[in-house]
This record gives C-alpha cells, structure tokens and sequence, in this order.
C-alpha cells in the first residue's frame, strides 16, 4: 500500500441536518407556498400539490434504490415544492408526469456522475412542450415591493448557505441589465422594466432553480460565465422570439453547455457535505522527516 492509498480521504459522511442548505430551501420554499395559497389566492389545487409531492417522493424512492443509494427526500422535496410553486394545470395525470419526469431525470441523464437538468426546471418545460394543459403563470405573484423583498431576502440566505450566491447574483446583473437596456433603447418609462422584475416566480428562478449547486458550473468563472449565458438566452426568447417563459427555456438549453465548461474551467465538485464558496483543502500526509544527526543512525 502506497502512500497516497495511506491517507485516502474516508468516504463522505451525511452532512449534519444543521448545516445542510437544502433544509433552508425547503423551509422557505414550504413557507412561500402556503403564503401563496391563503395570503395571495394562488391557484394551487391541494389535491394536484399532493400528487406532485407523492409522485417526486416516490420516483426518488425507487430511483435512489435502483441506483443503490439510501432513500433521502431532501433534494426531491425541493424539486416538488418548486413544481408546486411554478406549475399550474387541471390534470392529476399531467401534475405526476411533471413530478416523475423531474426527479427521474437526476437519476436517467447523467454525465460524469453529474445530472445535467435542473429537476424541476426540466420537468415543467417537458410538460409546456408536451402540452397546452400545462402552463407557468408568474404575474399572479403580484409586484408588491414587499413581497418582491421578502423572497428575494430569504433566497439570498439560501444561496449563501449553499455557496452559490455568484450564479445568483450574476444571473440578476445580467437580466437587470438587459431589461432596463431594452427599455431605455425603446423609450419605455421606468415602470414597466420594474414592473417585469417584481415577479414572485422570476425570484424563485434566480434564487432557487439558476442557483441549483448540483447542475450549475463547478467553477466560479464557470458559473457567471453560465450566468450570463443563461440571461442573454432568456432575452433571446423573450424580446425577439416573443415567447413567454424565456428564462425557463433558457436555463433548460444551456443546462447541457455546463458539462463543456467544467472540462474548459475544472474545479472541485459540489458536495452536500462540504457547502463552501471554496473546495476545503486536503490534509498534507502525516509523514515524518527526521534529519540525519552525527553519532546517530537515521530511522
């Protein structure tokens, strides 16, 4: 046994639920959905919101089996609230299909060991493609300064406990300055650029789906450069292609661009266990140096 075999790093504990950032997640993505539903009036049928949930918690159950991997709904539960959040549709069937084909994708596409989609992020733009049942409403959020503050406040502590706040941010500067450059070349008055940034759904997208550790770029140059690619994509489809839900489309074909750029800008692996802005530093080995003394025999 060499000396490198010696000191191998043991295999990855569980991280302590205390500093897991996906608990953060599903706290506040759980907080805003109820919100949502009795302060708000969202449109969120408590029979599909449980089909969604059961079908991700599922899917991942035997997907974590059929990869040999022990049941944990954390990661699942984030993708389910998120659906829950973005998805609308009046069909049970439809809402599971969502759900199956978000979680299922982690498990089905793959490169590296590394799931390129954002979970629910693919999902619901499959679903949008695959049928005009399904849609993303993200103007019934509202544009209430306050509630615009408070999502962005708690994404913020998300992303900072998950060590991805540059993709966040990024992303943000871009889009920001696109909308307000588009409109300040057109002649629009201010109100209508803010008015198309104080969106709940826009906020969860910045905060919680672009910001996803596992599927964006390892690197930090990585990730703004995904950043920006992302925003210009969304501008793309938005301002000329006239589409709606830009940002979506845009996160979901520029997800694939992201194995590309961890091979061009290398970097450490996000783990769950280990969620700092910076790769911790390996141990040196524990190795002894002894210098040659006279009278004495080296060891």
């Amino acid at each position: 046994m060499g000396i490198m075999d010696a000191h191998r790093d043991p295999p990855p504990a569980p991280p302590p639920l205390r500093r897991d950032p996906r608990l953060y997640q599903i706290a506040v993505l759980g907080r805003l959905l109820v919100y949502g539903v009795f302060a708000l009036d969202f449109e969120v049928d408590g029979w599909i919101a449980a089909v969604i949930l059961a079908t991700a918690l599922g899917v991942q159950y035997v997907g974590g089996r059929l990869a040999g991997l022990a049941f944990d709904p954390r990661s699942a539960l984030i993708s389910a609230l998120s659906l829950c959040l973005l998805l609308r549709t009046g069909s049970p069937a439809l809402a599971a299909a969502a759900a199956a084909i978000a979680i299922g994708s982690k498990f089905a596409i793959r490169v590296r060991g590394k799931h390129v989609f954002n979970p629910s992020n693919f999902g619901l733009v499959v679903l949008l493609a695959a049928s005009d049942r399904v849609w993303v409403s993200p103007g019934q959020w509202g544009s209430a300064a306050l509630l615009a503050f408070a999502v962005a406040g708690l994404g913020g502590l998300v992303v900072r406990r998950a060590a991805r706040s540059d993709v966040t941010w990024a992303f943000l500067a871009a889009w920001v300055a696109i909308v307000a450059g588009r409109a300040a070349w057109l002649g629009d008055p201010p109100a209508i650029p803010l008015h198309q940034l104080a969106s709940g759904a826009f906020l969860v997208f910045a905060f919680f789906m672009i910001s996803d550790p596992k599927t964006t770029p390892d690197s930090r140059a990585g990730r703004i450069l995904f950043a920006v690619l992302v925003a210009a994509g969304a501008g793309f489809v938005q301002f000329v292609l006239f589409r709606t839900n830009g940002l979506l489309w845009a996160l979901a074909a520029a997800a694939p661009l992201v194995p590309v750029i961890d091979l061009l800008l290398p970097a450490a692996r996000y783990r769950w266990e280990r969620p700092t802005a910076a790769p911790a530093r390996r141990p040196a080995p524990a190795l002894q140096l002894v210098q040659p003394t006279l009278g004495r025999s080296q060891p």
